[in-house]
């Protein structure tokens, strides 16, 4: 089948219908900035009737950046069951790929500085920085976990803490409960309303794609480890923080952050 490159005006390039892939604004822009520092390196690819095949997100960004007319490929002769396929192909088989976190971690610290030259910064690449910080501390000198070095037998004694136990820490009140329980942080507030709340939910991935240091495993969260849908853990994290919500003041700091699983 013949493949042709040429520049595309914009205003002629049609999404294709049926493309289920969804690009946030927060992706967009990424792209977008991505473009503006490298330049617009990975064509679209569309049919010979100009209907958007790959490259929904780059054409959003692109629009998003003034541009007039963007490269692309024009694939002809596919079927219309070739097309969909391959629409459905082209997102879903880059979702499978995966990383060598070390490499990884080793390209994310050498890149900044050569960036500075080209008056850059690594945002263009696509990480946030939240992220970059934490897969280096998995592989900076010295970040085994302190876990594997307690001596298996501290792990032995019978547990001293059960589900609804509270433990009263001089002014500190620590209590073994269900954050999404209303009665749970009543009981804990003692009749107080928080100032300030930060929660930390599961993620809603696997334990071992967050966590990956030391020689010890962690296991996996007893819900939100992948298993919800997107619209359940938006629900999840909805109840997690109405329940923080209601037992904090008018006007109080609440904050949370949760990373969305791409799982749908």
């Amino acid at each position: 089948m013949p493949y042709t490159h040429m520049v595309v005006p914009i205003d002629q390039i049609r999404p294709h219908p049926r493309n289920a892939r969804t690009h946030s604004k927060k992706q967009v822009r990424q792209i977008a900035a991505s473009i503006r520092a490298l330049g617009f390196a990975a064509p679209i690819l569309i049919d010979e009737n100009k209907i958007l095949i790959a490259g929904h997100g780059r054409l959003e960004a692109a629009k998003s950046l003034g541009m007039s007319s963007i490269p692309a490929i024009v694939i002809s002769g596919l079927s219309d069951a070739k097309k969909r396929a391959l629409l459905l192909a082209d997102n879903r088989i880059a979702q499978s790929a995966g990383w060598d976190r070390e490499l990884l971690a080793i390209e994310l610290a050498a890149l900044p500085e050569l960036l500075v030259e080209d008056d850059l910064d690594i945002s263009v690449a696509g990480f946030e920085p939240a992220e970059i910080d934490a897969l280096h501390a998995d592989f900076e000198d010295g970040s085994e976990d302190l876990a594997d070095e307690l001596d298996d037998s501290c792990l032995d004694g019978q547990a001293v803490t059960e589900f609804g136990d509270l433990w009263q820490l001089g002014k500190h009140r620590l209590m073994c409960g269900d954050a999404r329980c209303s009665d749970d942080l009543t009981r804990l507030l003692d009749g107080k309303r928080a100032h300030m709340a930060f929660l930390d939910p599961p993620y809603n991935v696997a334990v071992g794609s967050v966590v990956g240091r030391g020689a010890v495993k962690h296991n996996q969260f007893a819900m939100a480890s992948g298993e919800m849908s997107r619209d359940a853990f938006i629900a999840f994290l909805m109840e997690t923080m109405g329940a923080a919500a209601k037992a904090s003041i008018d006007g109080a700091l609440i904050r949370n952050q949760p990373i969305l699983s791409d799982k749908r």
